[in-house]
């Protein structure tokens, strides 16, 4: 039987820096990944038959349970060889992926990404979101667009209360006006 298991895991342990845990002495093979902050799930792996997924035979298959951030993201994947409504946690935005190899290593990588993104905590999302982009424009009338940097590098700009960050990229443009001379 092929899995990706180890791979999955390797690759948990390098970027989220997870570990997996085995909490249910039942069932020894299923192990969760949590975040440290707040303790939710972004991972769950199970060994199951196929048949409880619908395919042919019972033969013991590895799964992975990720969370997505939107339904259609869910039904259009679950439309596609190897993705599965959420096995055991079927309700929201969970989906079960095979881990046979139908589904390409990069593909589940990507999707845990997503997946430890959504059940994040509000702090950890803030520390992995990337730069946002603003796009602000300078009305000639009432703001010198044109000579703002001539003394600095850095201007007070009282437009956009969501702009704190310093690592935000802001794009300012200058708005033309009739009869406008540069």
């Amino acid at each position: 039987m092929i899995s990706l298991r180890d791979d999955v895991l390797k690759y948990i342990r390098g970027k989220c820096r997870g570990e997996i845990e085995y909490p249910w002495m039942h069932y020894p093979d299923y192990g969760v990944i949590r975040h440290r902050d707040n303790q939710k799930w972004y991972a769950l792996f199970m060994d199951i038959p196929r048949s409880k997924l619908g395919l042919s035979g019972d033969e013991i298959t590895d799964v992975l349970n990720i969370k997505l951030d939107d339904f259609l993201t869910r039904d259009f994947l679950i439309q596609r060889d190897g993705f599965f409504p959420g096995y055991h946690i079927a309700r929201g935005n969970w989906i079960s992926v095979l881990l046979d190899g139908t589904v390409d290593l990069n593909e589940v990588c990507h999707l845990i990404d997503v997946s430890y993104q959504v059940t994040a905590s509000a702090k950890t999302k803030r520390a992995i979101r990337p730069p946002k982009e603003w796009i602000i424009p300078s009305n000639p009338k009432y703001y010198d667009s044109v000579h703002a940097f001539d003394d600095t590098d850095e201007i007070d700009w009282k437009q956009g209360s969501g702009i704190k960050n310093r690592r935000h990229c802001i794009y300012v443009y200058r708005a033309a006006c009739i009869g406008d001379t540069v």
